[in-house]
C-alpha cells in the first residue's frame, strides 16, 4: 500500500466568520447599539415572547428587530404590528443559520438610526445557529415546556453559547411531563453561568425579569 500524505491544518475553519463578528461588534459599539441574538427551535414562542418584552421596554429604549427566516415575512410583520418598532425580514437563502457576514449586510441595509437595542431573531433551529458568532453582544435561547426538560442534553452546544436561557410557555406546565428542577440541572451541567428565566408571554410570568435583564445589559453596554 502506498503511503498517504497527512496534512494537518490547525487554523480555525470559522476564523473568517469570527473576524467579521468582531467587526460587527466594533461598528455597533461606535454607534452605541447593543445587538441581542435570540435563538430557539421552531414553535418555541420566540416571536410572541419578543413582542411582549419589546412592549415592556420600548418606552425606555429605541428598539429595532431583524427576523431571519427561509421564506415569508410573517414574523417580522407580527412584531411590527404588535409593537410598532421598526422590523425587517432577512431571507437567508435556505440556510439553517445566519453568520456574521449576513448580519453585517442586514444591518447596513436596515440602517436603523440611533438604535439602543437591535434584536436578531435567528432562524428556528437548535444546531446551526449555535455554531456561528453573529457579532451579537449577548446570546439568548428559548426552549418551551412542551419540548421537554431533556432538551439541553440533546442540543448541548446551543445551551453552552447562551448567556440567558428562557423556558417559555410556562402556562402549559401543568399539561406536560416537565420537571423544572431537572431542566435547570441539565442546563447547569452544560453552562453553569447561564441565567435561567421561566417565562410566559400569555400570563406575563417572568417577563418583567426578562425586560429588566435587557435594560441592565443595554445600560451596561452604554457605560463601557
Amino acid at each position: 500500500m502506498g503511503k498517504v500524505r497527512v496534512i494537518e491544518i490547525h487554523e480555525d475553519v470559522m476564523s473568517d466568520n469570527n473576524k467579521e463578528a468582531l467587526e460587527v461588534r466594533d461598528t455597533l459599539d461606535k454607534k452605541g447599539t447593543f445587538l441581542l441574538n435570540v435563538m430557539s427551535s421552531p414553535g418555541s414562542g420566540k416571536t410572541t415572547a419578543l413582542s411582549a418584552v419589546i412592549n415592556l421596554i420600548k418606552d425606555k429604549l429605541k428598539v429595532a428587530l431583524m427576523d431571519v427566516d427561509i421564506e415569508s415575512s410573517l414574523d417580522a410583520d407580527k412584531v411590527s404590528d404588535l409593537t410598532g418598532v421598526p422590523s425587517i425580514q432577512i431571507h437567508n437563502g435556505g440556510l439553517c443559520h445566519i453568520d456574521a457576514s449576513m448580519t453585517k449586510r442586514a444591518i447596513a441595509e436596515f440602517d436603523a438610526k440611533d438604535v439602543d437595542l437591535l434584536i436578531l431573531e435567528n432562524i428556528g433551529n437548535l444546531v446551526c445557529p449555535a455554531e456561528f458568532d453573529t457579532g451579537a453582544h449577548k446570546n439568548i435561547m428559548i426552549f418551551s415546556v412542551p419540548e421537554g426538560d431533556d432538551k439541553p442534553l440533546k442540543y448541548p452546544l446551543m445551551f453552552s453559547v447562551c448567556d440567558v436561557v428562557l423556558i417559555s410557555k410556562m402556562d402549559t406546565v401543568d399539561f406536560f411531563d416537565f420537571d423544572m428542577e431537572k431542566a435547570k440541572s441539565n442546563i447547569r451541567g452544560i453552562n453553569k453561568d447561564a441565567i435561567i428565566l421561566p417565562i410566559s408571554a400569555k400570563t406575563g410570568e417572568g417577563m418583567d425579569e426578562f425586560a429588566a435583564w435587557i435594560l441592565d445589559s443595554v445600560n451596561e453596554h452604554k457605560r463601557k
